[in-house]
């Protein structure tokens, strides 16, 4: 069933590479060429005709986000195309909070036309990649040049980051390559849901239950940033999409950093790790949920306490390595490796919230990307230690059984012990035949060999009779040198045959060893009867040493 599960991810990770794999602009949904930006702060009052052109006003040097909040216009550089209509063109833009966006186009004939959007700012607009893509009226002119009006920005990130210019066909094809991506992760992730569900229902062990948690929240988290959220309900405005991102992203960390707790030892987690880790996790969902209530209006505070977060994460999983490395965890390769993606990409996210690096579509969408990747190689994880835990299982069952024959078996013979003997022999059907046999001289035989010496005749007796003797018989040592045999009436031994092999055997040193058997028959149903039975065998046998030994004597009289 493992062997099986891991085969089934190896073939789901080589999907993933392939999807992976193709051409990088298609990869971040943004089709054709880049547009450079110029921005401007609006003031108010302010006439768009006669802004766009004069794009000499819009300041091309600054970065955007050292701007502060507001209202601004963007100016593009000149274009100088036509939108055709076998070849439209299309602007695509990264999408951002803010609370109306309006585009005007300028063309060759001095003509302006403009599009602005609803309540529901871009959302109408948004592509896979979560890309904003404006379609520029045909006309006859070339387009001049573009310019946005963006009202309310946060600016956090940015006015207008990532605006291309593209074709119809390259925004096909960037969707439909972006579309290949998603349905690729989203049938992975339900996959593994599937399964590992399947795998709880059969194993019951609780960190596939948190696994499936976290698989099921990161597939709503890149339902909802991919922009497919938007298509699915064409209502919600754009900016409560984003903060729809952010309330998953953070209870996916939250569920990840569970995960992790119930599938390492409980040791790895002991002291103020746990804590840390716990405390951690809580924010993450905690700030993630205060985002997505405060962020209309305390947007700047909430982001940097989400950034903080990720950080926090990060910090949390070093300590968490390392002691599972100090501590010999069997879970440690494949978890480092699980972990290693997110953590880079929790590292390059603050590092671009903190605009230490610049903005870019990769690092923003690479959270996507590396939590495919940790959900792919956790499942190798899980399966892994499902492989360790049957192991264990299998190991404590041989254990047991060992342990069991260790105590019903006589460990210098391999024969049944006295306790182990009575248990099986009691309560037998039908009329039993008991024979009592004990060695001859065995005093004489450990004086003149030495216990090593007598402990060989021993076995070499012992191997004799469970050989010789027909399957199902019992056969024990009850004492020093006392052996009993019971079988069934109807499938009789030989107690003189017994002895003529005894006879026959070479023992150490090639001594003469024989043997006196006492014989008697009855039930044995209750421990009664087995003590009546064996007194009558008993006192047979004491005849037999008492006639010369090297012989048997029967009982002919029922136990009572």
């Amino acid at each position: 069933m493992v062997g099986g599960l891991i085969r089934i991810l190896l073939a789901c990770f080589a999907g993933a590479v392939l999807l992976c794999g193709v051409p990088a602009h298609a990869q971040t949904g943004f089709a054709g060429q880049p547009l450079r930006v110029c921005v401007l702060r609006d003031t108010g009052g302010m006439d768009p005709a006669a802004l766009i052109r004069q794009p000499g006003r819009f300041d091309c040097t600054t970065d955007q986000h050292r701007l502060g909040p507001g209202s601004y216009w963007a100016i593009s550089q000149d274009i100088d195309q036509r939108s055709r209509s076998r070849a439209p063109l299309n602007v695509r833009l990264a999408s951002l909070w803010q609370q109306g966006l309006a585009l005007h186009v300028l063309y060759a004939d001095d003509k302006i036309v403009s599009q602005s959007t609803d309540a529901r700012g871009v959302a109408p607009l948004i592509q896979l990649g979560a890309i904003v893509e404006q379609s520029l009226p045909r006309r006859q002119a070339n387009v001049v040049r573009l310019m946005w009006h963006v009202e309310g920005a946060t600016n956090m990130r940015g006015i207008v980051l990532g605006a291309r210019l593209s074709t119809g066909a390259q925004s096909e094809h960037a969707n439909l390559a972006m579309a290949a991506l998603y349905a690729g992760f989203a049938g992975l992730s339900i996959a593994l849901i599937i399964y590992n569900l399947a795998l709880w229902g059969a194993l019951r062990h609780r960190f596939q239950l948190y696994y499936c948690l976290m698989v099921a929240l990161l597939l709503a988290y890149t339902f909802s940033s991919s922009g497919a959220l938007a298509w699915a309900w064409p209502e919600l405005a754009n900016n409560t999409r984003l903060r729809i991102n952010f309330l998953l992203l953070g209870s996916t960390g939250t569920a990840a950093l569970i995960f992790a707790r119930s599938f390492f030892e409980e040791r790895v987690f002991a002291g103020w790790l746990g804590r840390y880790a716990t405390a951690v996790g809580c924010a993450m969902s905690g700030i993630g949920l205060f985002y997505f209530l405060t962020a209309p209006f305390a947007i700047h505070a909430v982001d940097t306490a989400f950034t903080c977060s990720f950080v926090a994460l990060s910090i949390a999983v070093v300590p968490m390595l390392w002691r599972a490395w100090r501590l010999r965890s069997n879970y440690l390769w494949l978890f480092a490796i699980a972990w290693g993606a997110p953590i880079l990409t929790a590292a390059l996210r603050a590092l671009s919230n903190l605009h230490i690096l610049p903005w870019s579509f990769w690092i923003d969408n690479s959270t996507i990307l590396a939590m495919m990747i940790e959900a792919v190689v956790s499942s190798l994880a899980v399966a892994y230690r499902i492989k360790l835990l049957r192991d264990e299982r299998d190991d404590a069952i041989e254990r047991e059984v060992m342990m069991r024959r260790l105590a019903d078996t006589d460990p210098l013979t391999g024969l049944l012990n006295r306790r182990a003997f009575l248990n099986q022999a009691i309560g037998r059907p039908g009329e039993q035949l008991l024979l009592i046999i004990d060695l001859d001289h065995f005093k004489r035989v450990n004086e003149t060999l030495g216990h090593d010496g007598g402990d060989e005749v021993l076995r070499v007796f012992a191997r004799m009779l469970r050989t010789s003797l027909p399957a199902g018989t019992l056969v024990a040592r009850i004492g020093g040198e006392e052996f009993a045999v019971l079988t069934p009436t109807d499938q009789p031994i030989e107690p003189e045959t017994v002895l003529a092999r005894l006879r026959q055997m070479r023992m150490p040193f090639d001594i003469k060893v024989t043997a006196s058997i006492g014989t008697c028959r009855g039930m044995l149903t209750s421990e009664v009867e087995w003590k009546a039975l064996y007194r009558v065998a008993d006192a047979a046998l004491f005849d037999a040493k008492s006639a010369g030994r090297d012989r048997v004597r029967h009982a002919f009289r029922e136990a009572a």
